[in-house]
């Protein structure tokens, strides 16, 4: 099997595609940082300000301090959520990211087993020994693909539930702080 222009070209508008798909979902991710981080500060620069107008019509200083130890929780509260939403644009970034790169290497196992299938159809008597180690190499890269992208997989589920379990943490530490200040 000769591979033709046709063949090329077609590879090379498809992987430009992918490309295009990729630069397109990152730029739809950082667009959606920015937002929230727009909204983000929004929120912050609104609530700083009635806090302070709060603390300034304080009676006395019990009632100051009463102000600033109730804010504490809900500060670490929208900073988790804050976070949360941060992991989940990422997190929804680097799976279509993932697709992808899964994709292109299935396909280029697909055209590699295509080759050596047609190399052991037209080889010369006496090679099979060569065409039988081809396949068996193949076939291990392709298990190792294989045992890289579940080990890939198991260390983002993990880091996501680290990450959960630290926010949970995050809030507990704070919720606790306010009840003793």
């Amino acid at each position: 099997m000769f591979i033709t222009a046709d063949q090329i070209n077609a590879s090379g508008q498809a992987n430009l595609d992918a490309v295009h798909g990729l630069a397109a979902k990152a730029y739809s991710g950082f667009e959606k940082l920015v937002e929230l981080n727009m909204a983000a500060t929004k929120a912050i620069m609104n609530e700083s300000f009635s806090h302070a107008k709060a603390v300034m019509a304080a009676k006395d200083p019990q009632q100051a301090l009463a102000l600033q130890t109730s804010l504490v929780a809900p500060m670490a509260e929208k900073a988790v959520s804050y976070g949360r939403h941060v992991q989940s644009i990422l997190t929804d970034t680097g799976s279509e990211f993932s697709k992808v790169a899964e994709s292109k290497a299935s396909e280029g196992q697909k055209a590699l087993g295509q080759v050596i299938e047609n190399m052991a159809k037209n080889a010369p008597a006496g090679t099979e020994s060569a065409v039988a180690v081809l396949k068996t190499a193949m076939t291990s890269s392709q298990n190792a693909m294989e045992s890289a992208q579940k080990a890939a997989k198991q260390a983002l589920s993990m880091a996501e539930a680290n990450v959960t379990k630290a926010t949970e943490q995050v809030l507990n530490a704070a919720n606790a702080a306010a009840k003793t200040v």
